[in-house]
């Protein structure tokens, strides 16, 4: 049990601390789990065979008990028919001297068997004892692997969340950004420079458009337009 002890202690630690210091804590205590099942298989059955011993020895004890009163009866009978003149009373005395030794046999028996007896029920009661015993270190240790368990999928979740918040910060996103924002530099300045041969190459066409735009003519013309049709050019 020495292992579970080693285990479970381990169970008042950080999290990471099960995951660094243990090689598989989950593991381990699995097939610690495995092995007290298999000693409370074994403790089953063999409780069930002492109590089956055991009540069959009460069976004999009661059988023993049984033969030494009829034995006992037995010899009463034959001592009693002797008295009324229907046995002669030396073999009566014989008959009932059988009768009392196999009495005797039969107390002896049963008596032995009484020991027997009680040996087996103290048996039964450590073997009662010890089936109560393992079935709650293998709940506890059910238990305790549950949470071992869970405590462990925080601890590799915190870790890889750590580990990518460390990648982050360790540069290769803001290089990322980095270069992007010099890109969008370049791009702003190439756009810039473009503008400024395009306005470099205008025309005087387009410099004089450019002045006189379009608006202006329109202006012109309608007022050219509404002079001529109140004869004011005249």
């Amino acid at each position: 049990m020495g292992i579970f002890n080693r285990l479970f202690k381990i169970g008042q630690a950080e999290a990471h601390d099960i995951v660094d210091k243990l090689e598989n804590p989950i593991k381990l205590t699995e097939q610690g789990i495995r092995d007290l099942k298999k000693n409370l298989d074994e403790s089953l059955q063999a409780f069930a065979e002492v109590k089956a011993l055991a009540i069959r020895t009460k069976r004999e004890i009661n059988e023993y008990t049984n033969q030494s009163q009829n034995y006992e009866q037995k010899a009463m009978l034959i001592l009693k028919k002797a008295q009324d003149g229907g046995l002669d009373a030396t073999e009566a005395d014989r008959l009932a001297g059988e009768a009392l030794a196999r009495k005797t046999d039969a107390d002896s028996n049963a008596e032995r068997t009484k020991v027997d007896m009680q040996k087996l029920d103290t048996s039964v009661k450590q073997l009662d004892n010890n089936i109560k015993g393992l079935k709650s270190k293998i709940t506890h240790y059910e238990n305790e692997l549950k949470t071992l368990k869970a405590r462990a999928k925080v601890s590799e979740a915190t870790m890889k969340i750590n580990k990518s918040m460390s990648g982050i910060d360790s540069g290769s996103t803001i290089s990322m950004l980095e270069k992007m924002k010099d890109k969008v530099a370049r791009d702003e300045e190439l756009a810039e420079a473009y503008g400024e041969m395009a306005n470099t190459n205008k025309s005087i066409d387009d410099e004089l458009d450019a002045v006189l735009n379009d608006s202006d003519l329109k202006a012109s013309n309608a007022l050219e337009e509404m002079k001529r049709k109140m004869n004011l050019n005249k």
